[in-house]
């Protein structure tokens, strides 16, 4: 079961996150980093455009299935930067990273951006709020107990109360997933950025079937396309998983301030440089939460104002390590399924 949270009760909601935001300012922390992410940006579309060209010169071979492992790794940094340009992250203005969230997420990858922006401000307004947020809605999988008890017939609490055996092969369809509730979330879009959004994915799945059908044979494809979706949902999966589950979830009852609600329901990953690029900066969870605007390449260096500031202010700041974050949250499911029922 989730810990819930115990915020001091001396402290109003809010009122130690202004000198932290000062802070921050005055460092320059949120300033945008154009330099850093015109030179990622063209390095990824390198990076991406030379699998699929190795794709194309391989063409029907059983070899080229190998570029289904790069694929899914850059297709995952392609996803990184569209996640960024949602946050408004990389340009000035906000029709400048809307144009790069479609055309990173919409044409590139094929998942609506106006989708998923939409459910990810929910998420980061409220997160681990089971009445708000949509990461937590009870689906495939469930997050509280509450949830668990819920679950009706056999086979569905038999899954619950192995949900956390089924978690990391659940993750293999989370790249298709993604795909399809975006197609679904069209339909609440306004007509006009819905007949855009239609049209970028409409020619995504062209370029995207297309080459690999041309190129392949109709098995070499499928394959191909199996590996490949169903490496980027469990890079991706990965990347998420550790941030948010088996941290605190808010009572609805609780006023919490900006800085309580982000710091007490966020998880950070301990790690290097490689943590760092394999997990898209999300490892610095808690500083991406509190300010959703800070560009990437700034939240390492925000890390320690961040940590140093809930040190003064006695707020827990909560780290683990890759192996230790993935255990937690495994260990969270597993607890809530046993809500469902005896083994």
């Amino acid at each position: 079961m989730a810990p819930t949270i115990d915020v001091r009760a001396a402290a109003p909601p809010g009122s130690d996150f202004a000198p932290l935001m000062r802070r921050i300012r005055e460092a320059g922390l949120l300033d945008r980093r154009r330099v850093h992410y015109a030179r990622l940006i063209a390095l990824n579309a390198l990076a991406y455009g030379a699998v699929w060209a190795g794709v194309v010169v391989l063409g029907n071979s059983w070899w080229a299935l190998l570029l289904a492992v790069p694929a899914a790794v850059f297709t995952a940094r392609t996803c990184f930067l569209g996640h960024d340009a949602g946050h408004a992250q990389i340009a000035r203005t906000r029709r400048a990273n809307r144009l790069l969230g479609l055309v990173h997420g919409n044409l590139m990858i094929g998942m609506s951006y106006g989708w998923w922006t939409d459910k990810h401000n929910r998420h980061h307004a409220n997160p681990n709020h089971v009445d708000k947020d949509p990461d937590v809605a009870p689906g495939v999988l469930v997050w509280t107990e509450g949830q668990a008890e819920g679950r009706g017939g056999a086979a569905a609490r038999w899954f619950t109360r192995n949900q956390a055996r089924m978690f990391f092969p659940l993750l293999l369809l989370e790249g298709i997933n993604l795909k399809v509730s975006g197609v679904r979330g069209l339909r609440d879009r306004p007509p006009r950025e819905r007949a855009l959004e239609a049209v970028l994915l409409a020619a995504h799945a062209a370029w995207y079937f297309g080459l690999l059908f041309t190129v392949m044979s109709p098995v070499h494809a499928v394959v191909f396309i199996v590996v490949h979706q169903g490496l980027l949902g469990l890079h991706l999966g990965c990347s998420f998983a550790p941030n948010h589950k088996g941290m605190a979830m808010p009572d609805p009852e609780q006023r919490l301030g900006h800085l309580e609600r982000q710091v007490l329901t966020s998880r950070n990953v301990r790690g290097g440089p490689v943590v760092d690029w394999m997990l898209g900066g999300l490892n610095y969870q808690i500083e991406h939460h509190l300010f959703p605007n800070m560009p990437r390449p700034n939240l390492r260096h925000a890390q320690p104002v961040v940590r140093a500031h809930c040190a003064a202010t006695g707020l827990p700041y909560a780290e683990a390590g890759v192996a230790d974050s993935y255990a937690q949250a495994l260990r969270h499911m597993d607890n809530v399924g046993e809500a469902a029922g005896p083994r």
